[in-house]
């Protein structure tokens, strides 16, 4: 929002009094004011006094975007009469714009409404250039809304025998008369299409602007859409959301799976089959673009427009996603000293990494911070911004490969854990991806053990009489990440898991549910089809997941020198879903207040977009980077340590008085091991 400003401005043919033939306008929120002759077009005054209001049209009354509002009655503060007749009346372009796109009561196009008299002008958000986007979690930041690409219409003098300039260089004086912009770069495949686009739009056309420097595309006569993509390529899915950069609106998202899984769940496989099979880096870099060239397809499908609306991309990712999207060979990254390519940001053509949108659209990717902490951190501090905090805050992106960041404004910690794809559903005998029919959340009867749980695409609980009819067409499939988080703390806090992880046999006395399962035991969570089941190996895959991701989390405290933090969150689209509850009981971070445990969804894609967005933002992010601290996990002797403690639930010696506070912890008890007895079990063998 504009600072407010209260310097009286006189402008030329105007005496600068109250009265003759000047008039005072004030435009508001801004408080900006100044003199001006009647008959002064409102946008041509609010131009004049630096008053954000958008125009692509030049005040040709065609986008509609300079609307305003003219405020009524008398403002002592100001020296106002504002009256609505001190505007001239409503014009025929107005009516036009209005019959054919629609106008909320009682606003103007301000290039066409004309000054009569004293008035106060009130500038609705949407029609300002650098609106807020707003974002729903209160904590976080607005967007203020700057794009890298601006459209700019523009009528252009047409050649004649008189006149041997360039159809470029007449372009290119009509934007410095019409939009006082300066000379620009214009690459070859824009003049190629040029004096097309100059001759089917009758000398009319609109320019897209690539920061304020280069010229990026032209179309015949008036065009008013312009997109952006903002993608978070992660090592298991990729999400990306279209965004209309005139509003900031993301009027399409979309995700799919990562197809280089195939060449191994987490990022380490990847790289050994990098090593293993020469070239092998060239097929997953042709893998994932392609895969992103169908989401660009998808998204543009959702939002009816087409790819080659698409002028500017946005892309974060960890280090090994970040390098194979660039076609960069990821070995090095495979061993320490963990060397990146480049930890810087980079920009270049689409059509240089193949991506089948706009010819002469932009890819921006944010920087990375070391070998294990990539773009999608930069892209989370982006977006959560713990380098403006007073509170210490724990900022972990859960994911394949968890990104920990731990700071205030003071300082700036970040690190890597490689947790693997068991949050996700892998590595689960039951588990799936998070989709209909996924059970997503689970409830344990304390005395009875059986449970009952909600699946994705169904609101109703499980034990609901009209349960099975609602989930017919989907059925209940698999158990998803956040499932077998509510679904392992519940077995915990009902006693069916000990505070070791292991499923207590005795327990089968207590309910049918617990089963042998070879020489362990495993807990029946469906009994239809399919028999969805959470063994011993689901049990010790989770605890690996969590351990790792606890003592990432520790060794940044400790280089903090800190107990405790103020504030956790939770990142990620996994985490997005997690009770912060569970999470806490199962020991997947340290102890918190729960009120200031929160989720922020997927924090690394909406640092991609408010890079898209504000361009500002793109210098903030470079300059944020290189003041983070990089912690690395895998040289650090006091890693396994704390892993091994954090193989508990929640932990084996690290205090948890908040969530005590909240839940009821079961004592620790030793499993029975069973036998060939009353719990169904087997004996356990003898040693001899």
């Amino acid at each position: 929002m504009d600072e407010t400003v209260t310097t009286e401005t006189t402008h030329p043919n105007g005496n600068g009094g109250n009265g003759g033939e000047d008039a005072l306008l004030v435009f508001m929120p801004s408080g900006r004011r100044g003199r001006f002759p009647l008959g002064t077009p409102v946008l041509q005054a609010a131009r004049q006094l630096g008053v954000d209001i958008d125009s692509v049209c030049g005040g040709r009354g065609i986008c509609g975007r300079c609307q305003v509002v003219v405020s009524e009655g008398e403002f002592a503060k100001l020296g106002v009469t504002s009256k609505g007749d001190h505007l001239s009346d409503f014009s025929a372009v107005e009516q036009r714009y209005g019959d054919k796109r629609g106008m909320k009561p009682g606003r103007r196009l301000s290039c066409q409404a004309h000054l009569l008299g004293d008035l106060v002008i009130d500038v609705p958000a949407d029609s300002q250039v650098h609106k807020q986007v707003v974002r729903k979690r209160a904590e976080m930041r607005d967007i203020t809304l700057d794009p890298v690409v601006r459209l700019y219409y523009v009528e252009v003098h047409e050649p004649d025998m008189h006149d041997p300039t360039g159809d470029l260089q007449r372009l290119e004086k009509a934007l410095t008369e019409q939009w006082n912009l300066p000379k620009l770069d214009t690459d070859l495949r824009v003049i190629q299409g040029l004096q097309e686009a100059l001759r089917k739009g009758g000398w009319k056309v609109t320019v897209a602007v690539h920061m304020g420097k280069q010229i990026t595309a032209v179309w015949p006569g008036f065009h008013d859409k312009a997109y952006g993509l903002a993608v978070d390529i992660g090592s298991t899915t990729i999400a990306g959301h279209l965004c209309d950069l005139s509003t900031g609106e993301v009027v399409a998202s979309s995700g799919l799976m990562n197809p280089q899984i195939r060449f191994g769940e987490d990022l380490m496989s990847r790289v050994s089959y990098v090593m293993m099979n020469p070239g092998g880096e060239q097929e997953m870099t042709k893998a994932v673009r392609e895969a992103l060239n169908d989401l660009c397809e998808a998204v543009a499908k959702e939002a009816k427009c087409t790819v080659r609306d698409i002028l500017e991309c946005t892309f974060v990712g960890n280090p090994i996603m970040h390098h194979l999207l660039l076609g960069i060979n990821p070995i090095e990254l495979g061993g320490a000293p963990f060397a990146l390519a480049t930890d810087g940001p980079t920009m270049f053509w689409a059509t240089e990494i193949d991506l089948k949108v706009h010819p002469n659209a932009r890819i921006y990717v944010l920087p990375c911070i070391a070998g294990h902490v990539g773009a999608d951190t930069a892209g989370v501090i982006l977006s959560e911004t713990p380098h403006e905090s007073d509170e210490m805050t724990l900022i972990v992106d859960v994911g394949t490969n968890a990104e920990i960041v731990l700071g205030d404004k003071n300082r700036l910690l970040a690190a890597s854990s490689p947790t693997g794809p068991a949050f996700e559903g892998a590595q689960i005998s039951c588990g799936q991806r998070a989709a209909p029919g996924a059970i997503e959340r689970v409830r344990i009867d304390r005395n009875t053990l059986e449970p009952r749980f909600k699946v994705i695409g169904c609101d109703l609980w499980s034990d609901h009489p009209d349960f099975a009819k609602e989930t017919d067409a989907i059925g209940v499939t698999g158990i998803c990440g956040s499932g077998i988080i509510e679904c392992l703390a519940e077995m915990f806090l009902a006693g069916v898991i000990t505070q070791d992880g292991v499923i207590d046999g005795a327990m089968a006395a207590t309910s049918p549910r617990i089963e042998a399962d070879g020489r362990t035991f495993s807990y029946l969570l469906h009994d239809g089809s399919p028999q969805l089941k959470i063994t011993q190996n689901d049990v010790r895959a989770i605890q690996l997941a969590k351990a790792a991701l606890y003592a990432g989390a520790r060794l940044l405290m400790d280089r903090m020198g800190i107990d405790r933090v103020d504030r956790i969150t939770l990142a990620g689209a996994f985490g997005s879903h997690i009770d912060v509850k569970y999470a806490m009981v199962l020991g997947m971070i340290p102890d918190c207040d729960l009120a200031k445990v929160t989720s922020a969804g997927n924090a690394a894609g909406t640092g991609a977009r408010i890079a898209l967005l504000n361009r500002s933002a793109r210098d903030e992010i470079a300059r944020v980077v290189k003041q983070v601290e990089k912690v690395e996990t895998a040289v650090e002797p006091k890693f396994q340590e704390h892993f091994v403690g954090a193989m508990a639930l929640p932990h084996k010696t690290a205090p948890y008085p908040h969530l005590a506070k909240a839940v009821n912890l079961p004592e620790p008890k030793v499993a029975a091991m069973g036998g060939d007895d009353e719990t169904g079990g087997r004996r356990r063998r003898r040693r001899g």
